[in-house]
């Protein structure tokens, strides 16, 4: 997991690419921000532009976001990025979808940025948009923030129901809900393993409630590379966790990505 905001140059992300595919990382995903987070400052190259230049150059990395904010994609845009990206890798990407947080950011760009509970219910109309473009041969669609009129959205990625979608939150009931409904994954931010606990709970709750089965959405947890070990892996295992995706802040040292493989 590479935050990508800190001034990740495109020879660099080829180069931490490269690694992990060389040392048999499993998938390299990346945030999706326009302005730094450390303060570092440097640049962001743009997310899906980036993964598919990576699709090219890789030949069995997994690729994806974690995650890609509803406010700064109209959801037709995003869902053909992906697409787009998945046919050029062959079938390997992943989208992470959240409803963003960096309020200073969106002021930077011109992005909205609306309370949180309007975030919320723009997560839950894109997310069904991106699934339906995806799957369906034709839809059309009439939400609160979005109309989409008679949509027959061509190609269809290559990977089949659709690629994997995760979506990213705190354990909130909306996004619970939202995840329940259309994603594949729930990801949590730099939480104990105990969370955890009540996380799954909450999330079967409401898989049950729309008619999925408890379990079917996968629960995995961000958190920085440096202090990670084999123990603090079989904690996260024990409660449920089946995915870690490590931060690595320091983008130009190859070495942890490596010995991570």
């Amino acid at each position: 997991m590479i935050e990508g905001q800190e001034g990740v140059t495109w020879p660099q992300w080829v180069a931490l690419a490269q690694a992990a595919e060389a040392a048999g990382v499993e998938a390299l995903f990346r945030s999706d921000h326009y302005s730094t987070v450390t303060g570092r400052g440097g640049g962001s190259l743009d997310a899906w532009t980036t993964l598919a230049g990576l699709a090219a150059a890789t030949t069995r990395l997994r690729l994806g976001t974690l995650v890609s904010p509803v406010t700064f994609r109209h959801p037709s845009v995003l869902a053909r990025a992906v697409v787009t990206a998945d046919h050029i890798s062959g079938g390997r990407v992943e989208l992470g979808m959240g409803a963003g947080w960096m309020e200073r950011e969106h002021e930077a760009f011109g992005f909205p940025f609306p309370p949180h509970a309007e975030r919320a219910a723009l997560l839950a109309e894109q997310i069904e948009i991106v699934h339906r473009q995806w799957t369906e041969d034709g839809f059309s669609f009439q939400g609160r923030f979005y109309e989409l009129s008679d949509c027959e959205a061509l190609p269809k990625p290559v990977q089949r129901p659709h690629p994997p979608l995760l979506v990213g939150g705190k354990g909130r009931r909306r996004t619970l809900e939202v995840a329940a409904r259309w994603a594949d994954e729930y990801n949590a931010f730099h939480v104990d393993p105990d969370v955890f606990v009540g996380l799954r709970e909450r999330l079967d709750e409401a898989l049950v409630a729309v008619g999925r089965e408890p379990g079917s959405v996968r629960l995995s947890l961000m958190t920085p590379l440096d202090g990670w070990s084999a123990e603090l892996s079989r904690a996260y295992e024990a409660v449920g966790v089946e995915r870690v995706f490590l931060q690595h802040f320091d983008h130009e040292n190859l070495g942890p990505v490596e010995r991570l493989g």
